[in-house]
């Protein structure tokens, strides 16, 4: 996220990409030409570079206790990301010019003094719209250009030296807080200090998801909050859900013969097994598919099995392990394996192994998978009649997430890049709040004793582009 960070980087730009910005519609539910958020490296000379640099100028002045104005005395790299909007990462260095901030003066020139320039090296995330005219600075950080630490500078330091350090006592109270409650532990004291950076800017950032969330979520110090988004997107999330020329077409599912109940839960039916853990391997299309079976079988059999996700990690050909697989691709594999083992013959490691599947041990056949119907009514009336769902989503909001219902804004979790399987066990509505239930496979100790809550009937991040069941005869 980087201040939001990289999660709420709004790679909202379909329009970018063809070539003209204006005019054109700013509906999200559209795939994307070319690879989804691919960065593209600018030249200096590039347009909307220029209006960019100049707005993260005004804003870095508006913002700093500095008495002169600042430029850009350097760039040093520059990016854009497309999808609906255009996300601008830059990096330059900034240096003081003999105008202070009270004057109007149109030309500025720099200090011809070196040791007065007081240049320092800048990292801006922008987000531009440049069909609405609107330009948003996600994620600003400096540092002087002789420190080794980025520091943000865009505060106003009027708080006092006492108030420093009891926020600082806070801070340490927190994160040792965190390290028992998580039972963390570290390398090394410089692993230690590192740790309790990345904890501080998540604190910032569950902050900020708390205040651009419309529902009922809580947000605040999860297991995850010593991890950067990067950490965590390696170890618990799926990039190949929004690779969608990988998808292979499935049959349609049969609709519902009735419309869906006002509210509904397997899990109050006997059709949810206890949440899982998927530990630090992207295996959650696995835990959402076996989760999908397990339902099925106990329809079909009345008996609920806990099924080896591990088999699917290590025997699934058509998937990447702990780097990511589709649902899609686990059906098919499952029927060419001929079905699964349990949980208890073929435990879970959390890593890909040599597969040992054995025929004799198969807990559990499938016959065929079939693809859920993109309205949110009609998947509603499906998971009422035929049992929980494998579905994937955008997981924008769940780092950070403790409980309630989530409801990001759209424009922030975007609905065409998914990255995360999980299983839709039911819904219904808390304080008005309509909610899809959502089986995740991060521990019992993550959100709702394992649950994660979304806002129904907005497709909140996607959660209706990737339904599927497989189906027992």
């Amino acid at each position: 996220m980087n201040g939001l960070r990289g999660s709420v980087v709004l790679w909202l730009a379909l329009a970018a990409v063809v070539g003209s910005v204006y005019g054109l519609s700013e509906d999200l539910d559209r795939p994307l030409f070319g690879l989804l958020g691919s960065p593209v490296r600018l030249a200096e000379s590039d347009p909307g570079l220029k209006k960019v640099l100049q707005f993260a100028e005004e804003r870095y002045n508006r913002g700093s206790n500095a008495m002169h104005l600042r430029k850009v005395s350097r760039l040093i790299s520059a990016s854009k990301q497309l999808v609906k909007g255009i996300r601008y990462s830059i990096t330059v260095e900034l240096s003081n010019t003999q105008c202070k901030k009270s004057t109007m003066l149109r030309t500025c020139d720099f200090y011809p003094e070196a040791q007065k320039l007081k240049t320092e090296v800048c990292v801006f995330d922008v987000w531009d719209i440049p069909w609405e005219g609107t330009s948003t600075l996600l994620n600003q950080k400096c540092k002087p250009i002789d420190e080794p630490q980025l520091e943000e500078t865009n505060k106003v330091t009027d708080a006092s030296a006492d108030q420093s350090v009891e926020e600082s006592e806070e801070l340490l109270g927190q994160f040792k807080t965190f390290m028992v409650k998580y039972n963390k532990v570290y390398s090394s004291q410089t692993e230690t200090d590192r740790r309790l950076s990345i904890f501080h800017e998540n604190l910032k950032t569950a902050k900020k998801l708390q205040s651009l969330d419309r529902g009922s979520a809580e947000y605040g110090v999860t297991k995850f909050s010593d991890l950067t988004e990067e950490e965590f997107h390696d170890t618990h999330l799926n990039p190949m859900l929004s690779q969608w020329n990988l998808h292979r077409p499935m049959k349609p599912a049969p609709p519902a013969t009735s419309p869906a109940p006002s509210s509904w839960d397997w899990r109050d039916h006997g059709a949810v097994g206890p949440v899982k853990n998927q530990g630090m391997c992207g295996s959650c299309w696995a835990f959402s598919v076996t989760g999908n079976i397990e339902g099925q079988w106990f329809l079909r059999n009345g008996t609920l099995l806990s099924l080896s996700e591990q088999e699917l990690v290590d025997c699934d050909g058509l998937d990447q392990a702990c780097r990511g697989g589709l649902p899609s691709n686990a059906y098919e594999a499952i029927e060419k394996l001929g079905g699964l083992e349990s949980e208890s013959d073929y435990s879970y490691s959390g890593h890909k192994q040599g597969c040992i599947f054995s025929t004799g041990k198969v807990a559990a056949y499938i016959n065929s998978s079939v693809e859920l119907p993109k309205d949110e009514k009609e998947i509603a009336a499906w998971l009422a009649e035929h049992g929980p769902v494998s579905v994937a989503l955008n997981a924008f909001a769940m780092q950070f997430y403790k409980k309630g219902v989530s409801h990001p804004w759209k424009i922030l979790c975007n609905p065409w890049m998914i990255d995360h399987a999980v299983l839709l066990v039911g819904y219904g509505e808390r304080e008005g709040i309509p909610f899809w239930a959502i089986k995740n496979s991060w521990g019992e100790d993550y959100g709702e004793q394992g649950y994660y809550y979304l806002h129904r009937g907005s497709n909140a991040c996607g959660i209706n582009k990737m339904c599927s069941s497989a189906q027992i005869t």
